[in-house]
């Protein structure tokens, strides 16, 4: 069974870091895409980060320069570095994989089969 796992949220002070994991199992880590989304009560979900299968990534264009996504493919865990965040990065931050072989966008949610239950970043000013 494909299980997507976030911890690592919590509340922060503006100007503060964070970081988040997403352990994965019950599936092969090592040849799937992971993305990092996030989601506003009552609106779709929105790229945050990703990484490829060969450890390239993407950034949206909010976390650009400020987060930092990583890969421990031994460890089937990938990780978000924030820093500098901002009460605007307030959501619920999601994990999701592309455990089977799919078309379309990997910067598009909807590229992603499994998705975890999500864990909530709170920055305060």
């Amino acid at each position: 069974e494909v299980e997507l796992v976030e911890s690592g949220g919590g509340s922060v002070q503006s100007g503060g870091s964070m970081t988040l994991s997403c352990s994965a199992s019950g599936f092969t880590f090592g040849t799937s895409d992971i993305g990092w989304f996030r989601q506003y009560p009552g609106n779709e979900c929105e790229l945050v980060a990703v990484i490829r299968s060969d450890g390239t990534t993407d950034y949206g264009d909010s976390a650009q320069g400020r987060f930092a996504i990583s890969k421990d493919n031994a460890k089937s865990t990938v990780y978000l570095q924030m820093s500098r965040l901002k009460p605007e990065d307030t959501a619920m931050y999601y994990c999701a994989a592309d455990v089977l072989p799919a078309g379309g966008s990997i910067l598009n949610s909807l590229y992603y089969q499994s998705w975890g239950p999500g864990t909530q970043v709170t920055v305060s000013s």
